[in-house]
């Protein structure tokens, strides 16, 4: 059965993915290498659009409501935790924007700097995803009817939709695959 929780499982699977060719290029630029800077804006463009407005677009608009309508309290609570880390992973997508600029400006210290930020949304999301996977989600499936699973799933299409668009977020799912494949590409030079 496809569900709404089955879908942001999928989704983080994705971004997971993402985040280890995040974490290569991060290590490259830690130890000096080179590395095209629109490689670090394709990377945050993904993180940015798909990963942060629509990914968690769903789950701010639509299913922590829906959990909290069912009893699960928005303070403290895992509800208010998520919230909170994915502010913090804006912020840092905002500094690793910034190194990036640095970086395609002038080079100088905005590859470490990025990298520096990179490491830590990388490890932030990570464990933010093990821990909705296999606490939140797990939650959500024993509070959410099969009714509400799909409601959730229809509203989530609406998103897809009217959001970031249907284009779009074919878009991004190729600009993943993309970025896979000059990373790996450029690892193997």
């Amino acid at each position: 059965m496809n569900d709404a929780t089955q879908v942001l499982r999928q989704e983080h699977e994705v971004i997971l993915r993402v985040l280890d060719t995040t974490e290569t290029v991060a290590d490259s630029l830690e130890a000096a290498g080179s590395v095209p800077p629109n490689i670090l804006f394709d990377i945050m463009e993904f993180l940015r659009l798909y990963a942060d407005r629509q990914h968690h677009g769903k789950e701010e608009d639509l299913s922590f409501p829906e959990l909290e309508k069912q009893g699960m309290p928005r303070n403290g609570g895992p509800i208010v935790m998520m919230l909170m880390e994915h502010q913090f992973g804006r912020g840092l997508i905002a500094r690793m924007t910034e190194a990036a600029k640095t970086y395609a400006d002038s080079g100088g210290d905005g590859g470490a700097q990025w990298a520096d930020a990179a490491f830590d949304y990388v490890s932030l999301l990570r464990d933010h995803i093990a821990k909705e996977n296999n606490i939140l989600f797990v939650m959500a499936e024993r509070i959410l009817t099969p009714a509400d699973q799909q409601r959730l799933l229809a509203d989530f299409q609406g998103v897809d939709n009217n959001k970031i668009g249907k284009a779009e977020g074919e878009r991004l799912l190729k600009l993943a695959e993309n970025i896979q494949e000059q990373v790996t590409a450029l690892a193997k030079s």
